[in-house]
């Protein structure tokens, strides 16, 4: 008896044939299984459409504008380093090492430009301080040790290029977490801690030592400009005294140094005097005497709410965790995802849109096991889910965001972590995780969650 091959009359079997071919299809590297939540496929679509934004000919560098040749760049914020955090992130989550071949280009890319020195920015979010931190999570997956190296050589750099100023050190002209002092600081804490790098602790503290001297006294606290010699202020997280005093909050925690927690408490006394609060929470304005109120991580209760939470943690003072509840309460009473306001414009990344809002409320939801902040967050995730637009030529997902206020008619879809699909995909893999009862996942150095 002769065997017939299983290929010899293609239409005689459609139904092994048809099965036979979707099991070729989901082998693919990167393609989401019909098995996956919505989150996790979301963000593997997500990771799909970011790898077909590479340039051309370039291992490892994404535009963070597809629209924009020369929007490419090597930053934690749009660029090269937060794209490589997402993709570690999805190596983990799903076991498929294509992931992590992408991670390890970015990360090559990164690795070339530390070397060669030819990124001047210093900034954690900006500069090199941030590709430090996706250097060294790339050696913590991979142990390749060209990446801790690397990370390590950030370290050398940020030393060098630190200039003796007033009581301590600085890099720059400013103060904040995402540009200057107080967020190299924070990496500068993480390779400490991460890296057994201890002269790193020395350097964050006569950086902390500086941020101290230039905080200015006002309402019985501190309060710090973004950036020193200029006089415009944005209090919150990511350019104002939260980021500033979350910074000092953290040294102290891990120097004991009265001084750097006293500092931090004055900063929070700050905030507490220009918050607007009522029964639906506490605000602080986008600029002091504006009544403009952000929501998100940027600008909004999302990120302020980080120094409440560290002052819990460093002191044990329950005000602490009520000024977390109260951030909370503010944007539960806001209508946000899908109300928009002034401060809450036709975004969805973590910066300053619905992603931020999203991720605050599902790890704050960990924290204290309150059912609400589970119920916003899921809404805010499948707000999320809902906004996501296809892309025809690669078959993945995208968000179409508003930079700002001032320009929420004109969209664009990004590629990077703060303001693109990047982030938007790192918090869907968190829901993910978390509704799998998994592991968290990479923590960054300027978050307590």
């Amino acid at each position: 008896m002769v065997r017939e091959h299983p290929y010899a009359e293609p239409c005689a079997r459609p139904r092994q044939v048809v099965a036979l071919a979707l099991v070729l299809v989901l082998a693919l590297p990167g393609v989401p299984r019909a098995a996956d939540s919505p989150h996790r496929a979301t963000a593997l679509e997500a990771a799909r459409w970011i790898r077909a934004q590479r340039i051309s000919g370039e291992k490892g560098v994404w535009l963070a504008d597809p629209a924009g040749p020369a929007s490419a760049n090597h930053s934690l914020f749009s660029g090269t380093a937060g794209v490589v955090i997402f993709f570690l992130e999805a190596a983990r989550v799903t076991g498929d090492r294509s992931y992590l071949a992408d991670a390890r280009a970015g990360a090559d890319a990164l690795l070339d430009a530390v070397n060669r020195d030819t990124e001047k920015e210093s900034g954690y979010y900006s500069g090199i301080a941030g590709m430090g931190f996706a250097l060294h999570e790339t050696y913590k997956a991979t142990g390749t040790e060209k990446y801790r190296r690397g990370a390590r050589r950030v370290v050398d750099l940020l030393r060098e290029r630190a200039v003796q100023a007033g009581a301590g050190v600085e890099w720059n002209d400013y103060t904040d977490v995402a540009l200057g002092n107080a967020g190299i600081g924070l990496f500068l804490q993480y390779a400490a801690r991460e890296m057994n790098q201890p002269e790193a602790r020395g350097l964050a503290m006569k950086a902390g030592a500086r941020l101290v001297e230039l905080g200015q006294r006002e309402h019985g606290g501190l309060k710090w400009l973004a950036r020193r010699g200029f006089a415009d202020e944005m209090p919150n997280f990511a350019h104002g005294a939260a980021g500033v005093a979350y910074f000092l909050a953290t040294l102290y925690r891990e120097t004991k140094r009265r001084e750097f927690l006293d500092a931090a408490l004055a900063g929070a006394r700050y905030l507490q005097s220009i918050a607007v609060s009522g029964a639906g929470g506490s605000l602080v304005p986008w600029r002091p005497g504006q009544q403009i109120y952000h929501l998100s991580m940027a600008h909004g209760p999302a990120g302020t709410a980080r120094l409440f939470y560290r002052l819990h943690e460093v002191t044990g003072d329950g005000q602490w965790l009520d000024w977390v509840r109260r951030c909370a309460r503010a944007i539960l009473a806001s209508g946000a995802p899908q109300k928009h306001s002034p401060g809450f414009w036709n975004n969805h990344g973590i910066a300053y849109g619905t992603a931020g809002l999203a991720e605050f409320f599902l790890e704050l939801h960990q924290r204290t096991g309150d059912r609400e902040y589970l119920e916003f967050a899921r809404r805010a995730g499948g707000h999320l889910l809902a906004q996501a637009a296809r892309d025809e030529a690669s078959g993945g997902a995208k968000w179409f965001n508003a930079a700002s206020s001032a320009v929420r008619g004109r969209t664009v879809a990004h590629t990077g972590l703060m303001h693109g699909a990047a982030g938007i995909g790192l918090v869907l893999l968190r829901f993910d995780a978390f509704n799998r009862q998994a592991r968290g996942g990479i923590v960054f150095p300027d978050s307590p969650w």
